[in-house]
Parts: structure tokens; C-alpha cells; sequence
């Protein structure tokens, strides 16, 4: 297994003092000019084989997407409409707080209906008629399943593979396994949204794409609406680009000095840092300009990927990350809470996100792309089969629910047009082919050409991954 960890100070001063290599020097001798400029390399040996996948989008949605109201459909809960949970069902199950003072756990069927679509006869909700045009390049897991019963443990499960916080994220390990392949830009993005209408729910924090114990360089950057996409990233007012570049360089030796002294590992990541913000002074404008983008693209994503913060700009913007080798983009849309009015609330959700999805896929295909980009579409788990609050065919709600959920892959090494697990009747249990979230990790590693076993860090004397001491790859699903 190979094992890389964060040596005592000590060590790092005397390796740094006796040789002056090591990323902080490369990324000094760039900035000094003695070098020529680079993209960022990962870990030796990596990728382990060959990658199906160059990239990943992560198009989650923050709050709980109900998978029963979005595709997976039971038709037995029509018919069993406001009787009890059977017992038989729940078994000893914990259930939120939420609704443990309530008389009973009603049956509620779905208000939407489902049908057969594409080729591939995916069941896909009527409230998602985008999505349905593209179901025969989909990947649908319906068994998915984590230990977390509530949002923020559940979301930071997704995303560093532990409840609790403090590990580094998927992209970050990426960052740190695999290295850029944009020398001008992050390897590792995020954007944000909010649902078009209502008051959005849980915030969502940024350790959620942070690095852990992993050197800070290999953190997600955010790009924001409005004028100032990345913060802090615009020179003050007189200075040029000329004065700004002798400004970094007189600073680089300082750091440079610094680090051959101390060799503290987060002067590495400042010198790496710096350089980067330099660069993507002018690749950031480049990105989010999108005043030649043909007609035919507003036409596929919509008059929403017009406005500045929107999740449909934020797809448009994911597929030009992903043409100009940024390897890790995450798109949050948060408003999925839905414990009161889903059947008002989901549709206004599916508004947001289901025609900018679909145009994503189409316009990544239609590029080439979509072969070497895997496309991730879900939240940090599902909704109950009964109701919150009581049954009520016109509105009703649904609590948390981790024992099952779904979500949806395509691109980058996945079979397209098939589905993958099923859950019980009343979509309460898993029946078939259960595929954990350390399971999806190490399907994710795997389509990027990384064993999932061999990606460590070593930190407070013990071997961390991204998977933990668990996962397995999904082999049915990959191409």
C-alpha cells in the first residue's frame, strides 16, 4: 500500500536544506523565471491504470432530493395510501427527531407520475421531462445508502467520506493524487445556488470543500456571481500587471527563504497559492466571459444560465471549466429540505436543475466530452415513504431517509442507459445491489484510474483515505 504522510518539521528543514526541491521550490523557480511553468503534478505513480474518466461534475443537491417523488416509483404505496408503516418494514431503524412524536408513520404515495423513458426505459418522475430525454446515457442507483439521518453529518459523508469534519474532500484528494492539467486555473472549483423561489435552507460551509489535513493548496475555490467571481482576486486600483508581477516575485524570495528555513509545508502551499492567483487574474475573466457563446447554447440551457448565480450559468460554466482541464467541479443547489409542501416545492426545484442537467450531458456529448467526464447527479440522501405531519394526497412532506436513495451517472466510464439496485416495495429498505458512499468513492477513484486502497495520507500516526477502511468498486456499472 503506499502511504504518504506530513513529516515532523525537522525533517522537512533538513531534506529542504540539503536538496531545495520539492513543490514549493518548483512553483519559486516559476515564479522567478529559472523554470518553465508547468501543470501542477500529483503523486508518482498516479494514476494507478488507465483512467476512463479526466474529470468529474458533481452536480449535488443539498437538502435530500425525495428519491420516491424522482425515480423510484411504488406503486404499492397508491394502494396502501395513509395505512401505517408495517413494523416488519421499519424494524429497529432510528428515525429523526422530527417525527418520533408523531401518532403514527403514514404511507404517502407520490403526487407525480412516472414513465418508461428512452430506449432504456428508465422510470424517471414527470416533474424531471429534461432529464427523461437523456435517460439512455444515465446510470440510475437506486441503492444507495449511508449511516447519516441528518444533513450536515449526511453532506459531509458525501463529500470526505466521514460524518464527522476535518477530512479533506474528494476533490482536494484528487487535487493532491492527481495533480492539474490547467496550469491557469484550480483543479478543483465550486459554485453555489439557490432555489429560483422560497427561502433557501441549511447553508452550506466551506469545509465541505476544504483540504483537511491535506496541504491547503489542494482546497476548492469558489467562483461566485457577480463581478468579482473570486474573491480577493482584483488588484487594487493603480496597480498594473507589470507591478503586480515584480510585487510577487520580491515576495517569493522572502518565501523562498523562509521555506529552505522552517520548512513549514503551508509556505509551499503560499507560493503555489500566489502564483495561481496571478494566473487566474487573467484565465478567471476568460472563463466567465460568455459573450461568444452561439445562440444554440442559450437554446440548450435555457434564458436562465443568463443570470449571474444561477444553477443552469453554473452548468454552462462547469462545461467550460471542464474544455480547459479543470478535473474536480461541484456544483451545490441547496432547497431539497422538503419536510412541509413538497408537492409545491419540488417542482420549482426540478425547474432549477432538470433542463440545465440534461443540457450539461447533451452539450458535454456533443463536444466529445462526455466519454472522458463523469457527470454525478444527487444529494446526501433520500425521503421517508411516509408522510410528515400526516398524510395528505394534495401536499405533503417527507422526512430524512439515508437506508436508500438515488442518484444518477454518466459519461466517463459508466454504462449508460441502465439502472442499478432496487429498494423494497415501500422504498424503505434496500432489496438489491446496495452501493454505500464509500462504495461510490471508490467507483469514483476507479473511473478516474485510481485504486481507492492506495490513495493515503498519513496524519496523527495513522493512514487516512478517501474511502476510510471501507468501499468497494460498483463493477456492474462501469463500462
Amino acid at each position: 500500500m503506499e502511504c504518504h504522510q506530513y513529516q515532523p518539521l525537522h525533517s522537512r528543514r533538513d531534506f529542504l536544506s540539503r536538496t531545495g526541491l520539492g513543490l514549493g521550490a518548483v512553483a519559486l523557480s516559476q515564479l522567478l523565471g529559472t523554470a518553465p511553468v508547468q501543470a501542477a503534478g500529483g503523486l508518482p505513480g498516479l494514476p494507478h491504470f488507465k483512467p476512463k474518466a479526466k474529470r468529474v461534475i458533481y452536480l449535488f443537491q443539498a437538502g435530500g432530493p425525495p428519491h420516491l417523488d424522482l425515480f423510484d416509483p411504488k406503486p404499492v404505496l397508491d394502494k396502501r395510501f395513509d395505512e401505517d408503516l408495517p413494523d416488519s418494514v421499519r424494524g429497529n431503524q432510528r428515525i429523526t427527531g422530527m417525527v418520533t412524536a408523531q401518532a403514527r408513520l403514514a404511507l404517502q404515495p407520490s403526487k407525480f407520475k412516472f414513465e418508461q423513458s428512452g430506449q432504456s426505459g428508465q422510470w424517471i418522475s414527470e416533474v424531471l421531462p429534461y432529464t427523461r430525454k437523456i435517460a439512455d446515457e444515465l446510470c440510475v442507483i437506486r441503492s444507495m445508502n449511508t449511516e447519516a439521518i441528518n444533513h450536515d453529518p449526511a453532506i459531509t459523508m458525501l463529500q470526505t467520506g466521514s460524518q464527522q469534519p476535518g477530512r479533506p474532500s474528494i476533490g482536494a484528494w484528487l487535487d493532491y493524487g492527481l495533480g492539474s492539467l490547467n496550469e491557469n486555473l484550480p483543479s478543483y472549483m465550486v459554485m453555489c445556488s439557490v432555489p429560483s423561489k422560497g427561502t433557501p435552507d441549511q447553508g452550506l460551509l466551506s469545509r465541505l470543500w476544504g483540504s483537511g489535513f491535506l496541504p491547503s493548496r489542494h482546497q476548492g475555490v469558489q467562483l461566485r456571481g457577480g463581478t468579482d467571481p473570486v474573491l480577493y482576486l482584483t488588484d487594487a486600483p493603480g496597480i498594473s500587471r507589470d507591478r503586480r508581477r515584480m510585487m510577487l516575485d520580491g515576495l517569493a524570495e522572502m518565501n523562498g527563504l523562509a521555506l529552505q528555513s522552517s520548512g513549514d509545508p503551508e509556505i509551499e502551499a503560499r507560493i503555489s497559492q500566489y502564483e495561481m492567483a496571478f494566473r487566474m487574474q487573467a484565465s478567471v475573466p476568460d472563463l466567465t466571459d460568455l459573450s461568444k457563446e452561439p445562440q444554440s447554447t442559450w437554446d440548450l440551457y435555457g434564458e436562465e444560465a443568463k443570470k449571474p448565480g444561477t444553477f443552469a450559468r453554473h452548468c454552462l460554466l462547469a462545461r467550460r471549466m471542464a474544455e480547459r482541464g479543470v478535473g474536480f467541479i461541484q456544483l451545490y443547489h441547496r432547497g431539497w429540505d422538503v419536510h412541509g409542501g413538497l408537492a409545491e416545492r419540488v417542482p420549482i426545484l426540478c425547474g432549477d436543475v432538470d433542463r440545465a442537467s440534461a443540457a450539461l450531458v447533451t452539450d458535454l456529448k456533443q463536444r466529445g466530452l462526455l466519454d472522458e467526464t463523469l457527470v454525478i447527479f444527487g444529494g446526501e440522501f433520500g425521503r421517508t415513504c411516509y408522510a410528515q405531519g400526516g398524510a395528505n394526497r394534495a401536499s405533503y412532506g417527507r422526512d430524512h431517509h439515508g437506508r436508500c436513495f438515488s442518484l444518477w451517472m454518466a459519461g466517463g466510464g459508466v454504462k449508460p442507459g441502465i439502472s442499478h439496485g432496487s429498494t423494497d416495495d415501500f422504498g424503505f429498505n434496500i432489496a438489491t445491489d446496495a452501493v454505500h458512499v464509500h462504495d461510490l468513492h471508490a467507483t469514483i477513484l476507479h473511473t478516474l484510474g485510481i485504486d481507492h486502497e492506495r490513495l493515503t495520507f498519513r496524519f496523527q500516526g495513522r493512514q487516512f483515505r478517501l474511502t476510510d477502511v471501507a468501499g468497494k468498486v460498483v463493477r456492474p456499472i462501469l463500462a
